[in-house]
Parts: C-alpha cells; sequence; structure tokens
C-alpha cells in the first residue's frame, strides 16, 4: 500500500523578515469532494498547531489554501483598505504514495511567493 499523503503550511511576512502571526487560513477541498476542510489561524511561528490534512483523511485531488494576508498587513499597518493582497489562494494537486507536502507561503503587502517545502 502506498503511503498517504499529509499537508503542513507556514507562512513568512517578507516584508518585516519574520513569521506571520494570526493569519486566517482556509484549506478547502476542490476535487474530489468539494468543501471547506479546516480554518485556522497562525501561531508565532507563522504556522497551525494541527496539519491542515491529516494522513487519515487524504484523498488524491485538487486542493486550495486560501491565505487571508489582507487583515494582517492592515493590522501592521503596512497595507490600507483596500489592501493590495488581501486573499492569496494557493491550488494545488496533492498525489497518493507522495508523503508529505509542505506549503509555505512568503508574502509582504505587495508580492508573495510559494513552492513545495519538505
Amino acid at each position: 500500500m502506498a503511503a498517504r499523503g499529509y499537508l503542513t503550511t507556514h507562512i513568512l511576512d517578507t516584508a518585516r523578515g519574520r513569521p506571520a502571526q494570526a493569519v486566517a487560513i482556509e484549506l478547502w477541498r476542490i476535487d474530489p469532494q468539494p468543501g471547506l476542510i479546516i480554518r485556522t489561524v497562525t501561531d508565532a511561528d507563522g504556522r497551525n498547531a494541527a496539519t491542515l490534512l491529516e494522513a487519515q483523511d487524504f484523498i488524491a485531488g485538487t486542493y486550495e489554501l486560501r491565505f487571508h494576508v489582507g487583515p494582517y498587513f492592515r493590522a501592521a499597518g503596512l497595507a490600507g483598505p483596500p489592501a493590495f493582497l488581501d486573499m492569496v489562494p494557493v491550488r494545488v494537486y496533492l498525489a497518493a504514495g507522495q508523503g508529505h507536502y509542505h506549503v509555505p507561503l512568503l508574502c509582504s503587502p505587495y508580492s508573495y511567493s510559494t513552492y513545495r517545502g519538505s
């Protein structure tokens, strides 16, 4: 039997060079069986307390992470209403047998990047 996958993330504030605390994150399954899986908020290390998708809940398919960075940058005084970046969607395909998926977000009020981490 192939190893089941799971998903984690973290957010780094590249404008201030530190983890992004108190950012709301949503994980949505797009396909198959569309729906919201979890809503969470980042801690002082820019991470959430639990994995976003546990191995036993993993189903291969398309997922979308929604990072609500607008309120974070407005609260920091780095973006005014409306924020240039409000909600950053990152859509990924998670395949069976690929092990752990880690999808970090590096962001500032005006740009972001992501990658498959370890």
